[in-house]
């Protein structure tokens, strides 16, 4: 969350993000709603002066009658006071529920364009295979060898859903635990985390109140589906103040996320890519404010290392002003190269939100044990995706004769198969 005040001693960086974003915001009613809310502050806390002020004297007036009249006069006063700190209470509303709406701002850095077309390719490393035979897209391979079911997933949950079986599950399962590992080993800490969160957790995580559309919720009661585990690492320290050397905290999680995938509608209706159900194992960092740039080159090391360390081509790139999510400052996505698909399929996003999600959490920590808290700021990125990771393992490895290698990497979660082949009949 951007700040009243920053917002108003920041105007022109705010709308020049706003437009960069191509995003709308209330920044007028913000600054109107800023000026009532300080006007009434200042006409609250002289009431209270006042009050205080009255409450001494009727104490040393000894006279009945004049006592009589402090007190009346002293009432009145208070319920002057008891209208302005409900008018106050009331801007302070307002105020906060258009604050929400605010994105964040954009890093100097960050390339600025409208949309995905001026993203730009950092990195491209790895030269795709050549096949002697036509590459098929995964839900063909998958569909032979008996391991991707979508129509069944049709059948009993409809559009967007689908079964994985026999080795094609367990190769799933595999890169999941594989990727899990992999981050533990290079320091960062597994948590397990509610899939359901209140509405509260999503406000205070930025999820709420732009992209209430995407989210399943239950009917009864104040839940809903996690859409990443960014959800609930955000809302870890919620209302809380960490103590001196608690940051950097580097965690990480493997959860079911749940979308509507309303945003894309008519989208990558094929195969597995697009889904309402899936799985994904997500980094996330709490840090010093001036250690966030060094965090997300971390976080694009670890993202990238998982298809480097499966011999997949892949690129990073640096996302521009208008494909920026509403949280990130900067973004940087990895895509892995589907032949199948012949096209480059994004399976991580790592973004640093600066202070964005630690002020609206109200997450602080204190650098010393008698300074000041302050906020830290969070950093996230998926690493990876493990369903949109399976389709570029069984593209790329895909064999002449419909079967699939199993990448080195993983043969040890596979309990050392090495090929993935249809069922015999």
């Amino acid at each position: 969350m951007l700040s009243a005040q920053f917002i108003r001693e920041n105007q022109d960086r705010v709308r020049s993000d706003l437009a960069f974003r191509g995003a709308g915001a209330p920044i007028d009613e913000i600054l109107a709603l800023d000026e009532e809310r300080r006007g009434l502050l200042g006409e609250v806390e002289a009431l209270r002066a006042e009050r205080n002020a009255a409450s001494k004297a009727i104490g040393a007036t000894k006279d009945a009658d004049e006592r009589a009249e402090r007190i009346e006069a002293a009432r009145a006063l208070g319920n002057r006071l008891d209208g302005f700190e409900a008018s106050l209470r009331e801007a302070e509303r307002g105020l906060n529920e258009r604050l929400l709406e605010v994105p964040n701002v954009i890093a100097p850095e960050t390339p600025r364009g409208p949309d995905e077309d001026s993203n730009v390719v950092r990195e491209t490393i790895g030269t795709p295979r050549t096949f002697d035979f036509e590459p098929r897209p995964h839900w063909e391979v998958g569909e032979a060898l008996g391991g991707v079911d979508i129509a069944r997933g049709v059948k009993m949950s409809g559009t967007r859903f689908f079964v994985l079986r026999g080795g094609v599950a367990r190769l799933h399962r595999a890169l999941t635990q594989w990727m899990l590992d992999s981050h533990i080993e290079a320091g960062f800490t597994e948590h397990y985390l509610p899939y359901m969160l209140t509405e509260e957790s999503f406000f205070a995580s930025g999820h709420l109140p732009k992209f209430r559309e995407n989210l399943y919720r239950d009917d009864e009661e104040d839940y809903l589906f996690i859409p990443t585990a960014e959800a609930p690492f955000a809302n870890l320290y919620r209302d809380e103040i960490l103590p001196p050397e608690a940051v950097p905290q580097r965690l990480v999680a493997h959860t079911p996320c749940f979308r509507r995938e309303k945003m894309s509608a008519g989208r990558d209706t094929r195969g597995l890519k697009r889904v309402h159900q899936f799985e994904k194992v997500e980094m996330f960092v709490f840090c010093e404010p001036d250690a966030s740039g060094e965090e997300l080159q971390l976080l694009l090391a670890r993202a990238s290392s998982i298809p480097e360390r499966l011999e997949i081509p892949y690129r990073s790139l640096e996302l521009c002003s208008g494909d920026l999510d509403f949280k990130a400052a900067k973004s940087f996505d990895v895509e892995m190269w589907s032949p199948g698909l012949a096209e480059w399929l994004e399976v991580s996003s790592v973004s640093d939100t600066l202070d964005f999600q630690a002020r609206r959490a109200n997450v602080r920590y204190r650098p010393a044990p008698d300074a000041r808290p302050r906020f830290p700021h969070m950093l996230n990125g998926s690493g990876l995706a493990p369903g949109r990771t399976l389709i570029a393992v069984i593209e790329n490895y895909q064999q002449a004769d419909g079967s699939v290698t199993v990448p080195d990497v993983l043969r040890p979660y596979m309990g050392g198969t090495e090929r993935i082949e249809a069922p015999s009949a």
